[in-house]
């Protein structure tokens, strides 16, 4: 049996997903006249206690959508170096907003509020304007790590002073939120934009909800409109997600369980380095001397992992893998790594 740790991103929806899809009440979504949505939307916002929000394709486009509403072209959005939309979005915010990237560096995806004033441009007309900080909660690339609530709303105080709007990447924001306890709107209170993704490990097929003012949603609509993601009866899509958030978030504690135990037993062989006490949430990032050399002995052995670089392997728990498929997983690691 294929035991897929690539990423969360290849779950499937559960039978009572697919019911809920099936059964779904639809509309025309453009006119807002589809309920389901609109119910989605609703949880959301009051979720994250925004005045509204808008469901969008994907966590990209929240993304891009919200540096669309923020920036102007040339303005600059501070991020850390290896936050997503730098690294995995196409280069979207130069390519539809124009704007650019100034990029922080900080352990675990982390940076740091002496950072952010120290990298805010002075107003002057010949720099780009500081206009936007995006924090992306949890920090993927370096292991799921969960920003501490305090560190960012230090981070967001200082960009708040120098002007500038506060954005939160929250791909796996409900990850964080399980982990340490903290509740959602409690993480989103000092952004002026924050999404949710309803994919990866809440399990829907599509999906992620961008959650702000108003008058940022109002705007909002239209770039999605813009960008081609205005749907029809994606009511059907919204039950997904709508289940999910009803059913999949407390699960998302077993798949921390699960990560941490993969990270355990995979410290213990040769060859590699993995700290199973920074295992935040679902994601083990181990190093070893030939990532892609090792991802592939363990897809001829059934086991899915992503080679991030040379050196760096990340694996992901998800809800298609249970307890057998990470004994499953060890096993074929130690068979790779010569254990």
């Amino acid at each position: 049996m294929l035991i897929d740790l690539f990423s969360d991103t290849v779950t499937r929806p559960t039978p009572a997903m697919r019911r809920a899809m099936c059964e779904a009440e639809v509309g025309d979504e453009q006119l807002r006249e589809d309920p389901t949505v609109n119910r989605l939307q609703e949880t959301v916002a009051a979720l994250l206690a925004k005045e509204a929000a808008l469901f969008l394709p994907s966590g990209t486009m929240c993304n891009q959508v919200a540096f669309a509403v923020h920036c102007r072209a040339g303005d600059e959005i501070l991020l850390h170096e290896l936050a997503h939309p730098l690294l995995y979005e196409a280069g979207g915010a130069a390519a539809t907003v124009g704007a650019i990237f100034r990029t922080l560096p900080g352990p675990r995806g982390m940076f740091t509020a002496e950072q952010v004033r120290a990298a805010v441009r002075p107003p002057v007309h010949y720099m780009p304007r500081s206009r936007v900080v995006s924090v992306e909660q949890t920090a993927n690339i370096v292991g799921g790590a969960c920003w501490p609530l305090a560190q960012i709303e230090s981070v967001c105080a200082a960009a708040r002073e120098a002007g500038l709007a506060c954005h939160m990447d929250g791909a796996r924001l409900l990850n964080a939120v399980v982990a340490t306890g903290t509740a959602a709107r409690a993480f989103a209170a000092p952004f002026n934009s924050v999404w949710i993704d309803l994919t990866k490990g809440l399990g829907a097929p599509v999906g992620a909800v961008l959650a702000g003012s108003e008058e940022l949603i109002t705007e909002a609509w239209r770039y999605k409109q813009m960008l081609g993601g205005a749907m029809r009866q994606s009511g059907m899509l919204a039950a997904a997600c709508l289940h999910a958030l009803e059913h999949h978030v407390e699960r998302l504690a077993e798949d921390h369980v699960r990560a941490r135990r993969l990270a355990t037993g995979i410290a213990q062989l040769p060859g590699v380095e993995v700290d199973p006490a920074a295992v935040d949430t679902n994601i083990v990032i181990c190093v070893v001397d030939d990532a892609p050399a090792v991802a592939a002995r363990l897809a001829e052995a059934g086991v899915l992992v992503g080679a991030v670089d040379k050196h760096r392997i990340r694996a992901v728990t998800h809800l298609d893998v249970d307890d057998a498929g990470i004994d499953s997983a060890l096993a074929a690691f130690e068979a790779a790594l010569g254990g």
